[in-house]
């Protein structure tokens, strides 16, 4: 299937943490219709273990690739680590991932080289980012899962002092390793941004895989010709293998309305 500049992006995330990648590509190709899809029934990711994230992954991605999208974005560290190659071997339009995007840009901000990554067990255990920057002299990368800051997302907290005390207890072991820069390696993370730059200091930059994967979105689809280049009334639609009512109640919380009309997905096995 040759891609076609009139069809949308198709967005794939285990539930809600990749809206933000899709806000984020919204902000930067705010004339690109989107179709995203959470795996809710099948949520949280970073807890499965690496083959049953590339089983229900390239399902979700399946039914978004036959709907017909011009790009395939998957808005999850912990499905990249398991799916990336299976994707691109399997789909004829761009694949877009989260994990290298994030530390290419990690590495060029960094003075020291001295980088953390906080991010799913399931996404630490593949050493993906380890992988992503392999092969760049001078530096060190340190990782520590943070899997309960998830379900305070999920909740709504992103503030007060049990989330803070979290916090602190997860970035501890980075802060002694006197890191420079963090990479927040889960989509879900970027919504808990002020918590995590409170307790790092300023003086430690934080690298957003969701504003990244967007960027990298947007390179990808202009190389291809594939973006409109006149204004343009655009739609979202979302879907999800869950509750779609919990669904949209979630997404609006989390994005500030920009999730709206959730359909439940047909054809995507829940178990």
């Amino acid at each position: 299937m040759t891609p076609s500049i009139e069809q949308p992006i198709g967005i794939f995330d285990s539930g809600f943490g990749g809206l933000t990648v899709a806000r984020a590509v919204w902000d930067q190709l705010p004339n690109e219709d989107i179709v995203y899809l959470g795996d809710t029934a099948r949520a949280p990711y970073g807890e499965k273990t690496i083959p049953e994230v590339r089983e229900y992954a390239l399902e979700c991605l399946d039914h978004l690739y036959e709907t017909g999208v011009k790009a395939l974005v998957i808005a999850c560290n912990s499905a990249s680590s398991a799916v990336l190659r299976d994707a691109r071997e399997r789909y004829d339009v761009p694949v877009v991932e989260v994990i290298l995007p994030a530390a290419r840009r990690a590495v060029k901000v960094s003075k020291t080289g001295r980088i953390g990554v906080i991010c799913t067990e399931a996404t630490a255990t593949s050493l993906s980012y380890d992988d992503a920057v392999a092969a760049v002299p001078g530096v060190r990368l340190f990782t520590q899962a943070c899997p309960l800051f998830v379900d305070y997302v999920e909740r709504g907290i992103t503030g007060g002092s049990e989330l803070l005390a979290l916090a602190e207890g997860y970035l501890a072991s980075l802060q002694a390793e006197a890191i420079d820069t963090l990479i927040l390696g889960c989509t879900h993370y970027p919504l808990l941004a002020g918590v995590i730059q409170y307790v790092l200091g300023d003086e430690v930059t934080l690298v957003s895989s969701s504003e990244e994967c967007a960027k990298a979105a947007f390179h990808a689809l202009t190389d291809l010709g594939l973006v409109h280049a006149e204004p343009r009334e655009a739609s979202r639609r979302f879907l999800t293998t869950g509750n779609a009512e919990r669904f949209e109640g979630i997404g609006r919380r989390l994005t500030g309305g920009f999730v709206h009309s959730v359909d439940q997905v047909v054809g995507v096995s829940p178990g």
